[in-house]
């Protein structure tokens, strides 16, 4: 099988890990951090934008947030926007910077977003799943083509399961880093 093309569903599964880092980062835990308000969009001239494109966001301290927008007459929106989003922050606002302050998680609380982080986790899994399936598709249509030897294609079977393997390792890894992260904070 082409190199090429083991390159290719590697990097496909490169995107899938960060993906899957990406939205777990955005699962609150008892700490501060400007990923929680990534995924937050914004209305702003009619148009959708994400949080960090209008203002400023910094941590200044383990538990606050500070929002800084750039132009005054969007605060109004950030803070509808982070209400309703469903993260449970309340905002504050002095007129010029937005502050949120990062409540103490409950027990019960933690076991949902460790329940949550496990369902983003899991669909990670199954991107790179997916990505193998493709692969084994394609290396039996090129078996029936005679493209491939038999020989050739269990051995790139076997190399896409062992490169499924060690991603979905690494999922399991960024799982389990997450849920220590919810726990202890």
């Amino acid at each position: 099988m082409s190199q090429k093309i083991f390159e290719m569903i590697e990097d496909k599964m490169k995107k899938s890990i960060e993906t899957t880092r990406k939205e777990l980062m955005s699962i609150r835990t008892g700490r501060a951090s400007s990923a929680l308000l990534d995924n937050i969009k914004v209305e702003y001239y009619n148009s959708q934008v994400p949080i960090n494109q209008v203002a400023n966001v910094n941590v200044p301290e383990s538990r606050t947030i500070e929002i800084k927008p750039w132009d005054k007459s969007v605060i109004p929106a950030i803070e509808k926007a982070i209400i309703k989003s469903e993260l449970g922050l309340n905002p504050s606002n002095d007129g010029k910077i937005i502050r949120i302050s990062i409540p103490m998680l409950t027990e019960e609380r933690r076991k949902e977003l460790v329940k949550a982080a496990k369902k983003i986790a899991e669909d990670g899994k199954i991107a790179i799943r997916n990505i193998r399936r493709e692969l084994m598709l394609s290396l039996d249509v090129s078996k029936d083509k005679s493209e491939l030897s038999e020989d050739d294609v269990k051995k790139s079977k076997d190399r896409a399961q062992k490169l499924t393997d060690a991603y979905i390792k690494e999922v399991d890894t960024i799982l389990a880093n997450k849920e220590k992260e919810i726990l202890t904070t």
